[in-house]
């Protein structure tokens, strides 16, 4: 299993996604996005610039949609491009967002989960 470190704020919490400062962030690698209703659903899982998928995905009705269940909430792990396209179909698989429903065709690198131990 791969280890990775799953971003929070600087108070420990999830980052609300549509609100928090994505200026900042210079990180590539896996991201989540869920909405934190009742129960809590994956919305969304992908790969790459984290602030350019963040912005893109803002955007995006098919995501956004899902606040009317509850504050969309993301985390990220910098993971290297060697292993993006595994750890995207792991968490893909394991989550099974409400929004997109292909992952890369490759063997999945599993990780450690958001909010799980390592």
């Amino acid at each position: 299993m791969l280890k990775v470190q799953w971003v929070k704020s600087t108070k420990g919490t999830w980052l609300p996604f549509e609100t928090f400062d994505v200026s900042k962030v210079t990180d590539e690698g896996v991201y989540l996005i869920w909405h934190a209703g009742q129960p809590p659903r994956p919305v969304k899982v992908g790969q790459g610039d984290i602030a350019d998928r963040v912005a893109k995905h803002r955007a995006d009705p098919k995501i956004t949609k899902y606040r009317s269940n509850g504050t969309l909430l993301i985390t990220w792990a910098r993971v290297s491009a060697a292993n993006r396209a595994g750890v995207e179909r792991y968490l893909g698989d394991r989550y099974k967002p409400l929004v997109g429903d292909r992952f890369p065709n490759v063997v999945p690198v599993h990780v450690n989960l958001p909010g799980k131990a390592a």
